[in-house]
């Protein structure tokens, strides 16, 4: 009478374990928005030195970068026209050679760019946001992020916005621009001044 051995069941494949990757995204810091732009915003060099300062941690940290940089096409825009001083990319946070520059047209920065692709392409699953104007461009951006599957941490007081009125209600740039960062925090990103901001 010959015996049988019983077969062990092969262990199931494992997914190999990846690590997360950060980028950062730094939206529309460009001349106009600074003092003597055609845009100008309150706090908008305060913001651009607290970006600069998480820029170079991220760099530091050799994470990718990615700069988007607003150019206005619609009929009758007054800033950030194509060919302008006013659209190029600040000083404060210049790109160096090999950083990506995505331009964009509309204030969510994934419309009809680059920018999906190109953090896919990376692998990136978590970003870093920075940039102006909170209201705006900042806030649809990172809504369109999350709803892409992408983590987001927002430096809040690299972020500004002008005063805004609605109703005969005028609301000052501070109250603005945390009006917006206390909505995206929590479910949308976190959101954390500079300094805090953990690269």
């Amino acid at each position: 009478m010959s015996s049988t051995s019983a077969s062990t069941p092969a262990a199931a494949p494992t997914a190999p374990v990846t690590s997360p990757v950060t980028a950062l995204v730094l939206v529309d810091i460009q001349r106009d928005y600074f003092p003597g732009g055609r845009m100008a915003l309150p706090d908008a060099e305060n913001a651009g030195r607290r970006a600069a300062e998480v820029l170079a941690r991220c760099r530091a940290a050799s994470m990718p970068i990615i700069h988007i940089r607003h150019e206005s096409i619609r009929p009758g825009s007054t800033f950030f026209l194509p060919g302008t001083e006013g659209a190029d990319i600040h000083p404060l946070v210049a790109p160096l050679p090999g950083e990506a520059v995505l331009a964009k047209h509309f204030p969510n920065s994934f419309r009809d760019t680059e920018l999906l692709h190109h953090l896919r392409a990376i692998g990136a699953t978590d970003l870093i946001v920075v940039g102006m104007m909170t209201h705006m461009c900042i806030d649809t951006t990172v809504r369109a992020a999350f709803d892409l599957g992408f983590r987001c941490r927002v430096a809040g007081d690299a972020t500004a916005s002008p005063a805004l009125a609605y109703g005969g209600t005028q609301v000052d740039a501070d109250t603005v621009r945390a009006t917006f960062l206390a909505a995206l925090n929590g479910v949308f990103a976190e959101v954390t001044d500079a300094a805090h901001l953990a690269v």
